[in-house]
Order: structure tokens, then C-alpha cells, then sequence
């Protein structure tokens, strides 16, 4: 075998230089041809770590990888004996040359354990792919369902953590309603109710996010026809094929290529570097190519088989003159050629191992051959990643001189455009827009002007709309002043999302105006397109199938590029495009769902269970119906400029509390204000900045009854006997009052009341032993300051309140104080059936 010094020549003009390669949070210089990227370098650089010669000095870490790599190769060949000392030398600088021009990257070969295909006519090979499509489906799902129980178990600890109360009525989720809510939550993530109890305890349950494994495809063989008629072997390939990465093969020979294919080793050859050599894609270079490396990878360890595979075929084809032969044509003799040598290769090694003893393998048609089975087909991420190259599409992603990452038009496509005639200013004011609202379809400045907006907020759009990536990055704060979107535009930053639909901009226009200023982001449907271009620039991965499949007749090992289908397809959509594939005559298919889109796909809504909802007073049977949105709108509720409700005063352990109340106009508690008299200024302002923070909470949407399950029962002083409201006779802090009130007023949150019955009137309102029923004035309900003398003097307000027995109540007899166990204080007092401590508010249970 002899090697022509065709590569190394070249590489010897190629420039480099030394770059400064940040990784492992460290900075190594490494020398790397000029035209490399940061992202490419790096490629090579985890190569090169890869290497058993690794690690390598950091002055020499990617050149000395490369080096050491070729050299292993080639001392191999000189220990078969396929080599002189002057060929391996040869041979080992053409490798190198190769991959320092960018024309050949090699892949890592799957060291997996081997999967023999699958006969889908066998009973047991089906029930074995059905089983594997389940290993899969839940290494998929594992990862999320371990993360959702954990959270929800971390909810459990947390509640029991944040209450104030004993211990033992924190731990209890009948006492803790906070805890009762999570651990429900934590059981439907399929936490154990062991694990429940654990986290109660105080358990933690920190979980280590794995990746998804990787596994190899699965390979399976089906009777052609059987596809086609959607037979039982096509109703298990359709559920494989959406969530177990399954090729689906209709020849035993194709699925036995393929299973040795997968696992051999392989190089990714770029079309486009090769046509840009002198020569092109000649016979010489493409040949010289092929039989170069594969003797290379076959002394690598490759097995018996070799995969070559071709990039960059779209951006060949469409700068090159296509008026003469047929675009199949070309690519079809560039795969011969590819083959062909690929071929001559094995029948030499075949028969220089079998001089030296070293045995060989047969092809199919008794030929002396060393590999069974030649691809042209490798599609490896790893190697496009070391060879600079990107599946096809009309924007290209490139390193400025700074290091900063921009888009421009792909170079192919623009020289493409320009070969036929096209407008290169014209392609990228489609993809990028014009980026000024200057000339716009929809709206321009003219419009925004009779909006209200003047020179300096156009001035700011124009400025943002150079870098921004929607309107809703522009027509915004801080791109517009608060003040000219409040005092002008009469909305809130906060609370007005889209501003242009808010200034009466139909859809449309506001549609037409965004393609104008940000452009399309594809060419699909360019009204102006070359008609030479029309088919790529619409469907480029149509485009790119094509011209695979002018390749595949020159493989031993079909295609088996993935076939991207929608996100949705279910089984029988499945089942539909294996049985056309089978129908086409195609030699093996591969389904792959795209990726859905980002973030919450559903709108969902919290259904309360039934035995979770409270029941109702037996007096008042009214019809409530409760609703409670799952993902509500992160923006602040105004509260409007006039609003009701009320003020409170109570004293709890003879510390007097003011609750000032704010409310919407639907009733809703927007607000409270919280006032002490006589305390230190610095507990004042604490609680009148708590009451702010618990104010905007309540804009914002968070609940109210979350904030009354997380501090009814906190305790510290002042705490005790509470005077002055007609609900609540005792309280364990400011707090667990302030709550308390809150609930009962705006939740009917009953249960967190604790006054006897005595200390209530006929009426509900307190303050009273009377049981007549009364009528009650409007004007104690009613401010007539709010209404400004709105409301008749005679309307008046029927009875309500809770069920009452009207038989006139026995005389009780005084009784005498007991000690609290709590607190110690003789403040123990009997209640109806309980006891309270009018000191620290507990109510224990007093046993005979």
C-alpha cells in the first residue's frame, strides 16, 4: 500500500494560531488553524482527552493528540506488516493532514454490548421489543417523577418546620392544615406514605438529576407486505418506533449490516471542505479520501464493517452549476467513487493480511474482502461538531474576532443567491428584518404618534429594536418610562403584558409589523426566490433525503437517517407512515417524534376533592361554587383609587391592635394595614412592613387562606385574652389574631373562632345577649361617606348569621380558674364542652 504525500502538502500552507481555550475553569493556550471555532477547538480538545495517550500538555494539547493518534495507527500497520517505516510515516502525516484541513473527522465507535436484529415474525422478538420500548419509555419518565416526589416530600419537612404551634399539632396533619394539604399532594406524586412519615420526621429526600442513557437504536426485520397491511408485527414496530428509537428493517441482510454498522467505527468526510481543494471532488481526492481512511479505521479496530459518511451534501450541491446533469446524478457518481474505493481498500488489506498470515473475510459474492459491509452513512453529532459543519438551514451561526456568537446568512446560500441572480440584501432583510419600524406595513411611527408617543419613547424603540428579539422586549419598561406608560398610556408595567394589542392594533397589523422588523427567520415561501432554489429554501430536509437517497444504492448499509415527525403522532399515525414506507419500497425507516414545545402545554385546573371541602353550616345552606386556577397571572391587581372595607380594634393581652382592611370591588381582600399604640418603634414598623409584604402578596394572587394556614397558631408575646372582637376571645400572638379575624371574615374560616356562644347576638355581630331577631340598620354595614349619600335612609339588613337555639340559656354558675399545663397561669376557663386558656389561648383536653 502506498500513501502520496497529496494532503500533507496542503497542510503545510494552512495558518494557525495560538488561541485561549477556557475550560475546567481554567485558560490553556492551544495552536489550532485560524479558521476553527472556540466551540470546535473544544470538540478536539475532549477528543483528545478521550485518547489513551491523554493527558497532554496544554502548549501541545491538540496537535500532540493528533499526532499521537496517527502515529498509533500507523505503527499498528508496521506490525502487521502492511507498512514499510517510510509508508507509516507517509501515512500517518496524510491522516493528519486530513483532519488539520477539515476534511475528515473520525467517530467514537459504540462500545455497547451488541444487539442481534430482531425477526418480528418470532413471537419472543416481539414480546422482547415490547419490553425494551418499556425500559426506555420509563428511563425517559424517571428522572421527572423522582424529581416531582421529592419536591412534594420536601413540602411535607417544610410544612412542619414553618408551624409555630406545639410540636405534636404540627406534626399532625388533623391540626396543620398546611401539612394536610402536601402530604395529599406528596401521596398523587407517588410518594409512600412511609416516606410521608419520614418527611414529617424531618427527613430530607435531596435527589441527583441523572440524564436520560443513551442507548443504541434497536434494530428490527418485518416482511414487507406484513407492514404494508398493518399486521401485528406493524401494531408493535408503530409503538417501538415513537419511544424506542427503532429501525425497521424489510431484509435480513440490511438488518445485519446495519447491527454491525452501528457499532463500528467510522469517519464523517466534508463535501464542501474537499470541493474547495484543487481538484474538488475528483476522482484523485475522493478516492485518495476513501482508501486512506479506511485503512485507517479498520487498523483502529473498526471490525468488520466501515461507515464513510458524506456531509455537507446540500451546501455542494447548490453552488454547483445544476443546468448540466440531474442534482441525483451528481451525488450518485460522488457515492460511487466514495464506494468504489472504500471497496479496493478492503480487497487490499484483505489480501496483504492473508501474505502475512493474519486471515481474511468474504463478501457476499465470494470476492476477497476484508469487511463485510461498507456505509456511506454516519450521522454522528460528535464528528459534525469536530468538522465545523451544521445540518442545513437558511441562518448560519458563526464567531465574530471577538468571540462573540452572530447569525448571518448560510455562505453556500448566499453564493447559491448570488449565482442566480438573487439579492443578498434582499435574502437578509427576509430572515432578519429590517429592525425599524420605518416603512412598516402595520404600524409605523406615524401611528404610535397618534398614540401618544412622542420623538423620545421613538428614539428608545429604535434603539431597542437593534438587538431585541419581539415587541415584547420593546414596548415596555424600562425601554418606555414608567411614568409615560402610567400617565399617558394609562397602564401599569406590570400589569399590562401586551401594550399593543392594550392601544387597539388589531393582530394583524401588529403580525405584518413584527415580519418587518424581525423578519421571517426562514425563506420558506419567499415570494422573491430563484426558481433553481425554490425546492431547497421550501423544504430543506426534503431536499436533503433526496439527495440520500441518490447515495443509497451505492451502500451496503441503508439509510437510516431519522424521519422527524410531529410531536403528537400517535400510534396509528405511526402504523400509517411504516405501512407507506414499506409501500415506497424504502430499504429501512426511522421514526423520531420532534421535541415538543417549551413549557406548559395544558391548562389546567385544581379541582378540589370532595372529601377535602369543608362542609357547610347546617343553618345556611347556600350553593358555592369554588374555583381555583393552577397557573395564574404573575402580575400585580390594582386595587381601585376608592375602596371598601373595614377597620377592627381588639386588644390581645392588653396590647391594642388596629386592622385596617382594603378590599376589590368583588369583595376580595386586596390589602390590610396593621396599627399598635404603645409599642416600641421598631416592632411598629415591623408589622406595618409585614402587613405590606402580606398587601402585595394578595395583588400578586397568593391566596389568602395560604396565609392563614401559615400563621394561625405562631406564638410569642403579647399573646392571651383578646377584647374587642366579637369572634375571637383569645389569640398565642399579634399574628394568630390578625389571622384569625381574616379568616373568619373573608374565608367563613368558623373554626378559627373561639368566643362562646354567650358573647355573640342575634345577629352574628357579637357585643350582645339578646335573642330577638331584629332587623339591623343598613348604616352598620354601609359607610355613608363611601356610598356619599347614596344609600335610603330606610333600607335595613334582615338577621343572619349562624344557627341558634332561641330557649332561653340556664344561668351558669360562676366557675373556678384551673392552672393551665401550658402556660401555669389560673386562666384556665371552661368554654361550652372545652377549655381555653384565656392567657396563652390553648385549648386542651380536660379529662375527667
Amino acid at each position: 500500500m502506498r500513501f502520496m504525500a497529496r494532503f500533507a502538502a496542503l497542510a503545510t500552507t494552512a495558518t494557525v494560531t495560538t488561541r485561549e481555550i477556557e475550560r475546567a475553569n481554567r485558560i490553556d493556550s492551544v495552536l489550532a488553524p485560524t479558521d476553527w471555532t472556540d466551540v470546535r477547538i473544544e470538540a478536539w480538545l475532549d477528543w483528545a482527552d478521550a485518547q489513551p495517550e491523554a493527558p497532554y500538555s496544554p502548549d501541545d494539547w491538540l496537535d500532540g493528540a493528533i499526532d499521537a493518534w496517527a502515529a498509533r495507527i500507523a505503527a499498528r500497520g508496521l506490525k502487521l506488516g502492511l507498512f514499510t517505516r517510510g509508508m507509516a510515516e507517509a501515512f500517518a502525516g496524510e491522516l493528519c493532514a486530513t483532519i488539520r484541513l477539515g476534511l475528515v473527522a473520525p467517530t467514537r465507535p459504540d462500545r455497547s454490548t451488541p444487539v442481534s436484529p430482531l425477526n418480528l415474525s418470532d413471537v419472543d422478538a416481539r414480546t422482547y421489543l415490547t419490553n425494551a420500548v418499556a425500559a426506555r419509555r420509563s428511563d425517559r419518565l424517571a428522572p421527572t417523577a423522582v424529581e416531582t416526589a421529592s419536591v412534594a416530600l420536601n413540602a411535607v419537612a417544610d410544612a412542619v418546620l414553618r408551624c409555630e404551634g406545639p410540636p405534636e399539632d404540627c406534626a399532625n396533619p388533623a391540626r396543620n392544615p398546611a401539612l394536610a394539604r402536601v402530604a395529599l399532594a406528596a401521596r398523587r406524586a407517588g410518594a409512600s406514605d412511609a416516606d410521608i412519615l419520614r418527611a414529617i420526621a424531618g427527613e430530607r429526600f435531596p435527589v441527583l438529576t441523572r440524564a436520560v442513557p443513551i442507548r443504541s437504536p434497536l434494530v428490527a426485520c418485518a416482511a414487507r407486505d406484513r407492514i404494508a397491511a398493518g399486521a401485528v408485527e406493524a401494531t408493535v414496530a408503530a409503538d417501538a418506533s415513537l419511544d424506542g428509537d427503532l429501525i425497521l428493517t424489510f431484509a435480513t441482510t440490511d438488518a445485519n449490516r446495519l447491527s454491525h454498522t452501528a457499532r463500528a467505527g467510522g469517519a464523517l468526510l466534508n463535501l464542501p471542505a474537499i470541493a474547495a481543494l484543487p481538484g474538488g471532488c475528483s476522482d484523485e481526492n475522493l478516492s485518495a479520501l476513501a482508501q486512506l481512511w479506511t485503512v485507517a479505521l479498520d487498523l483502529a479496530g473498526a471490525g468488520t464493517a466501515i461507515a464513510l459518511g458524506l456531509s455537507g451534501l446540500t451546501d455542494l450541491v447548490i453552488v454547483q452549476p445544476m443546468d448540466d446533469q440531474p442534482i441525483d446524478s451528481a451525488i450518485g457518481r460522488i457515492g460511487e467513487r466514495v464506494a468504489r474505493a472504500m471497496t479496493t481498500a478492503s480487497i487490499d488489506l484483505a489480501r496483504s493480511r492473508t501474505r502475512k498470515g493474519s486471515g481474511d473475510d468474504k463478501s457476499g459474492d465470494g470476492a476477497l474482502r476484508r469487511h463485510t459491509a461498507l456505509s456511506l452513512f454516519v450521522d454522528d453529532a460528535e464528528a459534525a461538531l469536530l468538522l465545523g459543519v451544521s445540518p442545513f438551514s437558511a441562518i448560519d451561526h458563526y464567531q465574530t474576532g471577538d468571540g462573540e456568537i452572530a447569525r448571518r446568512l448560510r455562505p453556500s446560500l448566499a453564493t447559491a443567491i448570488a449565482n442566480a441572480g438573487g439579492e443578498i440584501e434582499a435574502t437578509e432583510r427576509r430572515l432578519f428584518g429590517h429592525r425599524t419600524l420605518a416603512g412598516a406595513p402595520g404600524f409605523d411611527h406615524g401611528t404610535l404618534r397618534g398614540l401618544g408617543f412622542t420623538d423620545v419613547e421613538l428614539e428608545a424603540i429604535e434603539a431597542a429594536l437593534a438587538d431585541a428579539a419581539d415587541f415584547d422586549d420593546v414596548f415596555r419598561a424600562p425601554v418606555l418610562d414608567p411614568g409615560f406608560l402610567r400617565d399617558v398610556l394609562g397602564v401599569s408595567e406590570t400589569t399590562t403584558p401586551d401594550l399593543l394589542s392594550h392601544l387597539g392594533l388589531t393582530a394583524e397589523a401588529v403580525a405584518a409589523t413584527r415580519a418587518w422588523v424581525f423578519g421571517h427567520g426562514t425563506l420558506r415561501d419567499w415570494p422573491d426566490a430563484p426558481p433553481r432554489l425554490q425546492a431547497v429554501l421550501d423544504d430543506p430536509d426534503g431536499f436533503e433525503a433526496e439527495l440520500r437517497a441518490a447515495l443509497e444504492p451505492y451502500s451496503e448499509a441503508p439509510d437510516v437517517a431519522p424521519q422527524i415527525i410531529d410531536w403528537r403522532t400517535t400510534p396509528t399515525q405511526a402504523l400509517a407512515l411504516l405501512a407507506e414506507a414499506a409501500q415506497d419500497g424504502r430499504r429501512a425507516v426511522r421514526l423520531r417524534r420532534a421535541a415538543p414545545p417549551a413549557g406548559p402545554l395544558l391548562t389546567l385546573m385544581e379541582v378540589e376533592p370532595a372529601a377535602a371541602r369543608r362542609p357547610e353550616p347546617e343553618a345556611r345552606a347556600v350553593e358555592r361554587v369554588v374555583e381555583k386556577v393552577v397557573e395564574r397571572d404573575r402580575t400585580r391587581r390594582k386595587l381601585p383609587d376608592r375602596r371598601k372595607g373595614y377597620i377592627q380594634k381588639a386588644a390581645v393581652g392588653g396590647h391594642k391592635v388596629y386592622i385596617h382592611t382594603g378590599e376589590y370591588d368583588d369583595g376580595e381582600l386586596g390589602e390590610i394595614f396593621i396599627d399598635m399604640h404603645k409599642e416600641g418603634a421598631a416592632f411598629r414598623s415591623l408589622m406595618n412592613n409585614f402587613a405590606i409584604a402580606i398587601s402585595i402578596g394578595l395583588q400578586y394572587g397568593v391566596p389568602l387562606d395560604e396565609f392563614v394556614d401559615a400563621f394561625v397558631f405562631t406564638r410569642f408575646e403579647p399573646a392571651g385574652r383578646v377584647t374587642g372582637n366579637d369572634s375571637i376571645q383569645s389569640a398565642t400572638s399579634i399574628l394568630d389574631y390578625i389571622f384569625r379575624e381574616l379568616g373568619v371574615s373573608y374565608l367563613d374560616r368558623h373554626e378559627l373562632a373561639n368566643a362562646g356562644a354567650d358573647q355573640l347576638n342575634a345577629d352574628g355581630l357579637g357585643s350582645g345577649k339578646s335573642h330577638d331577631i331584629e332587623a339591623v340598620p343598613a348604616a352598620r354595614f354601609i359607610s355613608k361617606g363611601f356610598a356619599r349619600g347614596t344609600t335610603p335612609d330606610n333600607l335595613v339588613v334582615l338577621p343572619f348569621g349562624q344557627k341558634r337555639d332561641l330557649t332561653p340559656a340556664p344561668a351558669k354558675a360562676p366557675t373556678e380558674a384551673v392552672a393551665c399545663p401550658a402556660c401555669g397561669d389560673f386562666s384556665l376557663q371552661q368554654r361550652g364542652a372545652g377549655w381555653i386558656c384565656d392567657t396563652c389561648g390553648v385549648a386542651p383536653s380536660m379529662q375527667g
